[in-house]
């Protein structure tokens, strides 16, 4: 049996972690959600980077747009041509939407990755995309940065599905729990229908061995004999055990009296999903961040290559609440060896702001570049 078909036995969701238009033309997408049982999709603006700049898949449509309007930026052009791609994958994945009671079969939106330190603009935005994408399945994404926790709150009691992404840290998860919950209550109290409204927290995952181990391969030079199989124990362990963590805080949260009686009005709980689940050391078996985290009221969304191997090779049974008393031993052990988790946790989160925003920049570049090399081509056969 197809594993991916076999996730959904064990209570998790497989979504795709990447979009371009080439896919959705080609039928590829819906060929996935027939076969693979996919159930969502993500977008960052790396993806969208990577899309546009990297095909000439979307050189007619902003040919066309520019032909309409030329006096369009590049950040305009880019919105029209992703809300293009958001749409016609929501349309894709609504019956899966439709089938769940909107659990899944969502899309995911990013704002624009600058606004990240900025609440009020953020839920400007968003509530602008949100109106112009105009499809119920959906999701804002909104980093979790300290800036971006209130605008989760006030998006949830507005009614927009969130997905709040760029989240390293258990800590940094109950804040993203409390501002769902808090934007729900305030939600039921405007007389808001709760059973419309879905939200994940994507926890990122390789990211954080990629840094650890780092560290630990550090420590190795100058750590006493004696310390080399306690960190070298440690190596690709620490962001498994950092996600089983935050999923044992998920199951106390959403089991607390106060959500009890936000889902008792309808309410969905905000799931885990797992982010950055591509394995970056090749040392490492290529589906360990998938076959490590699988368990109920999760999504795990899968980067192409990954999907491609466990597809192939994976195997899927129930391991997400195995080891979790390990796991709080190497993360303590990690600690008395002198490297901070937390801080390890704040420097991914602020890395992962820079880079998307990095992304963003290279992307509305490479549009400024091809619209004016389109513009003057128009002017010079005019």
């Amino acid at each position: 049996m197809n594993p991916l078909l076999e996730l959904q036995n064990f209570g998790q969701s497989p979504w795709y972690d990447n979009i371009q238009r080439a896919m959705l033309r080609s039928g590829e997408l819906e060929r996935m959600i027939r076969e693979d049982g996919l159930k969502g999709v993500t977008s960052n603006p790396t993806i969208f980077e990577k899309a546009i700049n990297g095909s000439n898949d979307y050189d007619d449509a902003l040919a066309d747009l520019l032909a309409r309007n030329p006096a369009q930026s590049s950040r305009e052009l880019f919105y029209h041509l992703a809300i293009e791609d958001i749409q016609q994958a929501a349309d894709l994945l609504r019956p899966v939407y439709d089938k769940t009671g909107g659990c899944d079969g969502m899309i995911s939106l990013e704002v624009s990755p600058d606004l990240a330190h900025d609440t009020a603009t953020t839920v400007t935005e968003a509530l602008r995309l949100a109106e112009r994408v105009n499809r119920p399945n959906l999701m804002i994404k909104v980093p979790a940065t300290k800036e971006g926790l209130p605008a989760v709150t006030a998006l949830i009691a507005e009614g927009i599905n969130v997905n709040v992404t760029l989240l390293f840290s258990v800590k940094r998860y109950e804040e993203v729990v409390e501002a769902y919950i808090s934007g729900l209550e305030t939600a039921y109290k405007k007389g808001k229908p709760l059973s419309g409204i879905a939200s994940v927290a994507s926890f990122f995952v390789s990211r954080v061995d990629a840094l650890v181990d780092k560290l630990l391969d550090e420590k190795l030079k100058t750590a006493p004999a004696e310390q080399h199989a306690q960190l070298q124990g440690l190596q690709g362990k620490i962001a498994i055990a950092n996600a089983k963590m935050a999923y044992q805080a998920y199951e106390r949260l959403f089991s607390s009296p106060r959500f009890v009686k936000l889902r008792a009005a309808g309410a969905h709980a905000q799931r885990l999903l797992w982010a950055s689940t591509g394995v970056k050391n090749p040392a490492y078996s290529d589906v360990m961040y998938i076959e490590n985290l699988i368990g109920a009221d999760t999504v795990n969304t899968i980067p192409p290559a990954t999907y491609k191997a466990f597809k192939d090779h994976g195997k899927a049974q129930a391991t997400l609440k195995n080891g979790w008393n390990e796991a709080r031993r190497d993360i303590e052990l990690l600690g008395q060896l002198g490297i901070d988790l937390d801080a390890i946790t704040q420097q991914l989160e602020d890395e992962g702001v820079d880079a998307f925003i990095a992304s963003f920049k290279t992307l509305l570049n490479a549009i400024d570049i091809k619209a004016s090399v389109m513009t003057s081509q128009m002017r010079a056969s005019a």
